[in-house]
């Protein structure tokens, strides 16, 4: 969605209606996750996607149907429909798209929505995709953190009480872990039952990448990191190296001991487990008492740190007299990135992102030529 909000407001804001056709599941080998989004504008305009090519056309034929009656669908697409060849989607995946019209009275919160994703703020739209009863289909709540008080913390309503509290009690906790996903309940909102399917689309603040030494390296990782939607910080206590010019796709440039800031960083609560930390010193002096810090974190999703062999086997002995367990050091890639042969300064950052990339989806790094079975895991 975050791809195709500003075009969605736009005409929102202007009084148009929308098709909105959402990815809400996916099965085997889809091109899309759930989430993706593909838009039919008021002058029949197409943007977005929701499969990278292959049933955009189908989408996009009943997006112009639901313009004109107003019903939301949920429609399946893949292999098992005797379509699958005609929509194109010859992967031998299978997805669910929810197509809906959206304008300012039936989704009259998107402009508070977007508000909160444009200033970081997490919050999630739970909206009904399957029902018995076809009125609750398309019905949305808008849920934030836990305010800590009385209030539920969230707005609307999917038709009664008890869906309500049960939806957002769940769609808080994948809000938490910036995961969206489909969930079931029976019609009215039991834990055990079917009938209910509600999309909950979460919209947690963009996930950091931080990266320690300003060197060259850290120049094609910013760059990189930056290109996969991660927001980019780079730290050294060097002032002289560490400025905005040198790292145009850094969000932002800190000067400052890194051990010091990422400390710093976790007590204010700006560490979270999506939070990926490449350490690119390879001087002790830096990366030590850093390592320190961030091999200690609760959660991280990743910490890779670059150096030779001898240089790693020198760390790994700095950090066991510093008082590190072994499962602490365990958590340290290093050297860091995937083994694909790389030279440059830009190679390297394509290892290191394939690395992130592997550890988040449980890829195995290898060819996917020489291996077997799904694509996607």
């Amino acid at each position: 969605m975050r791809d195709v909000l500003d075009r969605l407001v736009t005409w929102w804001e202007a009084g148009e209606s929308v098709a909105v056709g959402t990815v809400v599941a996916t099965f085997e080998s889809a091109p899309r996750p759930p989430g993706a989004v593909m838009l039919v504008g008021p002058g029949l305009e197409a943007v977005g996607s929701v499969s990278g090519g292959c049933v955009e056309g189908a989408v996009y034929q009943l997006g112009e149907e639901i313009l004109e009656s107003g019903e939301p669908v949920l429609q399946r697409y893949g292999v098992s429909d005797e379509s699958a060849f005609a929509v194109g989607l010859t992967c031998g995946g299978i997805l669910d798209v929810f197509v809906e019209k959206v304008d300012r009275q039936s989704f009259p919160e998107l402009g508070e929505v977007a508000a909160d994703i444009a200033e970081g703020r997490p919050v999630a739209v739970a909206t009904v995709v399957a029902h018995p009863n076809p009125a609750i289909l398309g019905r949305r709540l808008i849920i934030r953190p836990d305010p800590g008080g009385e209030e539920r913390g969230a707005s609307g309503s999917l038709g009664s009480d008890r869906a309500d509290d049960a939806v957002v009690d769940d769609a808080r906790g994948l809000l938490a872990s910036g995961r969206t996903e489909t969930l079931e309940y029976g019609p009215d909102g039991q834990r055990r039952g079917e009938g209910m399917r509600v999309f909950v689309s979460s919209y947690a603040p963009v996930p950091r990448l931080l990266v320690f030494g300003a060197i060259d390296f850290a120049a094609a990782v910013a760059r990189l990191g930056s290109f996969l939607g991660y927001r980019v910080t780079v730290c050294d206590a060097r002032a002289v190296f560490a400025t905005a010019s040198r790292f145009p796709f850094a969000d932002e440039v800190i000067v400052d001991w890194p051990h010091r800031y990422l400390a710093g960083e976790s007590e204010a609560g700006r560490i979270d487990d999506r939070t990926v930390i490449c350490v690119l010193t390879h001087d002790p002096k830096f990366d030590v008492p850093l390592l320190e810090v961030a091999l200690r974190l609760p959660q991280v999703a990743y910490i890779g740190a670059m150096g030779s062999r001898r240089t790693h086997d020198d760390r790994l002995k700095r950090l066991r007299e510093a008082g590190l367990t072994e499962a602490e050091i365990a958590r340290l890639a290093s050297p860091i990135g995937l083994d694909l042969g790389a030279r440059t300064p830009e190679e390297t950052a394509v290892s290191i992102a394939a690395e992130i990339i592997a550890q988040r989806w449980g890829g195995a790094g290898q060819r996917l030529s020489a291996a077997a079975g799904p694509i996607h895991h």
